[in-house]
C-alpha cells in the first residue's frame, strides 16, 4: 500500500494517513486481518513524527477499522470495510451545528455559547 502525505495540505497530517487507511480498505488494497506497518516503521517511511501515525492509528482503531493485538502489531478489522465510511468528524460537526443554531434562536449569544462550551470541555477533565 502506498502512502503519500503532503505536508503542505491543510490538512492535518494524521487525518491524510486516516483518509488514505480507510480508502486503501474501500478499495480492497487492504482486506480484513492485513497487517498494517507498524507506528515507528511508517513514521520513518513518511518521515514523521511517529507520533502523528499513532494518533491515526489510535483514532482508526476507535473506529473499528484497524485493531491492536499488543506486541503483535496493527491489523485491519473485520468490519474496517463497513466502519471506514462512517466520518464521525463529520457527524460531530452537524451536531454541533444544530445545537448553535438551536442556541441562537433561544437568543444565546455567540460568547456565551463559547463559554459554556469550553465549561463542559473542561468538565470532563475534572
Amino acid at each position: 500500500m502506498q502512502i503519500v502525505i503532503n505536508i503542505d495540505h491543510p490538512e492535518p497530517l494524521f487525518s491524510q494517513l486516516m483518509e488514505q487507511i480507510k480508502q486503501a480498505v474501500q478499495t480492497g488494497r487492504l482486506s480484513p486481518g492485513d497487517p498494517l506497518p507498524s507506528i515507528r516503521q511508517l513514521a520513518n517511511d513518511l518521515e514523521v513524527n511517529s507520533k502523528t501515525v499513532a494518533k491515526a492509528y489510535r483514532l482508526l482503531e476507535r473506529d473499528s477499522v484497524v485493531q491492536t493485538k499488543g506486541y503483535r502489531g496493527t491489523f485491519v478489522h473485520p468490519d474496517a470495510k463497513a466502519n471506514s465510511t462512517i466520518d464521525l468528524n463529520a457527524w460531530v460537526m452537524n451536531k454541533l451545528r444544530e445545537t448553535i443554531a438551536e442556541f441562537r434562536e433561544s437568543g444565546v449569544t455567540d460568547s456565551e455559547i463559547r463559554i459554556a462550551f469550553g465549561n463542559v470541555i473542561n468538565e470532563r477533565s475534572n
